[in-house]
Protein backbone atom coordinates (compact mmCIF):
# COMPACT_ATOMS: atom_id res chain seq x y z
CA UNK A 1 0.00 0.00 0.00
CA UNK A 2 1.71 3.18 -1.08
CA UNK A 3 -0.20 5.62 0.53
CA UNK A 4 -2.30 6.25 4.33
CA UNK A 5 -5.64 7.39 4.77
CA UNK A 6 -3.47 9.87 6.26
CA UNK A 7 -2.42 11.50 3.51
CA UNK A 8 -5.67 11.37 1.58
CA UNK A 9 -7.54 13.08 4.90
CA UNK A 10 -4.41 15.89 4.23
CA UNK A 11 -5.56 16.00 0.66
CA UNK A 12 -8.77 16.48 1.36
CA UNK A 13 -8.23 19.11 3.53
CA UNK A 14 -7.25 21.75 0.21
CA UNK A 15 -10.62 21.08 -1.18
CA UNK A 16 -12.40 24.48 -0.87
CA UNK A 17 -15.27 24.31 -3.27
CA UNK A 18 -15.84 21.96 -6.39
CA UNK A 19 -13.73 23.68 -8.32
CA UNK A 20 -10.29 21.86 -6.11
CA UNK A 21 -11.67 19.09 -6.52
CA UNK A 22 -9.67 17.96 -9.63
CA UNK A 23 -6.37 19.10 -7.91
CA UNK A 24 -7.57 16.63 -5.09
CA UNK A 25 -8.26 13.48 -7.42
CA UNK A 26 -5.18 14.24 -9.34
CA UNK A 27 -3.08 14.38 -5.68
CA UNK A 28 -4.72 11.23 -4.52
CA UNK A 29 -4.64 9.60 -7.96
CA UNK A 30 -0.50 10.78 -7.57
CA UNK A 31 -1.18 8.57 -4.10
CA UNK A 32 -1.31 5.63 -5.91
CA UNK A 33 -5.18 5.58 -5.13
CA UNK A 34 -6.64 3.84 -8.65
CA UNK A 35 -10.63 4.14 -7.09
CA UNK A 36 -12.55 4.56 -3.66
CA UNK A 37 -16.08 3.12 -2.67
CA UNK A 38 -18.13 5.66 -0.66
CA UNK A 39 -21.06 3.59 1.61
CA UNK A 40 -23.64 6.10 2.55
CA UNK A 41 -25.08 4.27 5.58
CA UNK A 42 -21.90 5.40 7.97
CA UNK A 43 -19.41 7.23 5.40
CA UNK A 44 -16.91 4.41 5.12
CA UNK A 45 -14.64 5.08 2.37
CA UNK A 46 -12.82 2.30 0.74
CA UNK A 47 -9.94 2.91 -0.84
CA UNK A 48 -7.90 0.90 -2.96
CA UNK A 49 -4.85 0.77 -4.78
CA UNK A 50 -3.45 -0.51 -8.23
CA UNK A 51 -2.66 -3.64 -6.96
CA UNK A 52 -6.31 -3.54 -5.33
CA UNK A 53 -4.74 -3.70 -1.56
CA UNK A 54 -7.46 -1.61 0.46
CA UNK A 55 -7.55 0.56 3.03
CA UNK A 56 -10.94 1.75 4.85
CA UNK A 57 -11.59 5.24 6.49
CA UNK A 58 -14.15 3.75 9.18
CA UNK A 59 -17.40 4.90 9.70
CA UNK A 60 -17.76 8.90 9.67
CA UNK A 61 -21.17 9.53 11.03
CA UNK A 62 -24.17 7.84 12.78
CA UNK A 63 -26.20 5.76 10.79
CA UNK A 64 -28.29 6.81 8.28
CA UNK A 65 -31.21 4.44 7.26
CA UNK A 66 -31.24 3.25 3.81
CA UNK A 67 -34.23 3.42 1.78
CA UNK A 68 -35.18 -0.26 0.21
CA UNK A 69 -36.75 1.83 -2.71
CA UNK A 70 -34.38 3.36 -5.20
CA UNK A 71 -36.20 6.79 -6.59
CA UNK A 72 -33.79 7.97 -9.22
CA UNK A 73 -35.75 10.41 -10.63
CA UNK A 74 -35.61 12.45 -7.16
CA UNK A 75 -31.83 11.42 -6.55
CA UNK A 76 -31.25 12.72 -9.94
CA UNK A 77 -32.74 16.57 -8.61
CA UNK A 78 -30.75 16.08 -5.53
CA UNK A 79 -27.42 15.41 -7.15
CA UNK A 80 -27.71 17.87 -9.42
CA UNK A 81 -28.51 20.39 -6.57
CA UNK A 82 -25.28 19.17 -4.91
CA UNK A 83 -23.03 19.37 -7.72
CA UNK A 84 -24.38 23.17 -8.43
CA UNK A 85 -23.15 23.73 -4.37
CA UNK A 86 -26.67 23.87 -3.12
CA UNK A 87 -26.09 20.77 -0.45
CA UNK A 88 -23.59 20.40 1.57
CA UNK A 89 -22.01 16.57 2.06
CA UNK A 90 -23.75 15.32 4.86
CA UNK A 91 -27.03 16.72 3.14
CA UNK A 92 -25.51 14.72 0.04
CA UNK A 93 -25.41 11.26 1.98
CA UNK A 94 -28.89 11.73 4.03
CA UNK A 95 -30.20 12.31 0.56
CA UNK A 96 -28.21 9.46 -1.19
CA UNK A 97 -30.01 7.27 1.70
CA UNK A 98 -33.73 8.49 1.49
CA UNK A 99 -33.76 8.07 -2.22
CA UNK A 100 -32.41 4.47 -1.87
CA UNK A 101 -28.89 4.78 -3.33
CA UNK A 102 -25.74 3.27 -0.77
CA UNK A 103 -23.17 4.30 -2.26
CA UNK A 104 -21.07 5.27 -4.89
CA UNK A 105 -17.29 4.22 -6.65
CA UNK A 106 -15.10 7.06 -8.23
CA UNK A 107 -12.63 4.99 -11.00
CA UNK A 108 -9.62 7.47 -10.79
CA UNK A 109 -8.14 5.63 -14.54
CA UNK A 110 -11.75 5.71 -16.20
CA UNK A 111 -12.51 9.51 -14.59
CA UNK A 112 -16.38 7.61 -13.31
CA UNK A 113 -18.42 8.03 -10.50
CA UNK A 114 -20.75 5.04 -10.45
CA UNK A 115 -23.69 5.03 -8.15
CA UNK A 116 -25.31 1.48 -6.85
CA UNK A 117 -28.61 0.85 -5.01
CA UNK A 118 -29.13 -1.62 -1.62
CA UNK A 119 -28.84 -4.16 -3.86
CA UNK A 120 -25.18 -3.41 -5.46
CA UNK A 121 -27.05 -2.61 -9.33
CA UNK A 122 -25.10 0.27 -10.96
CA UNK A 123 -27.94 2.86 -11.19
CA UNK A 124 -26.12 5.82 -12.79
CA UNK A 125 -22.67 6.82 -13.90
CA UNK A 126 -21.17 9.95 -14.47
CA UNK A 127 -17.70 11.31 -15.86
CA UNK A 128 -16.22 13.33 -12.91
CA UNK A 129 -15.50 16.91 -14.70
CA UNK A 130 -11.65 17.58 -14.59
Amino acid sequence: MRFTIEQIKAEHQKVKNGADFPKYIQAIKNLGVSKYTVYVADGNTQYFDTDNETSHTGKKYDNLTLSEHLNLDQFTIRLKLHQQGGTDYPTFCSDCAENGVKGWEMDLNAMTYTYFDTEDNEILIEQIPG
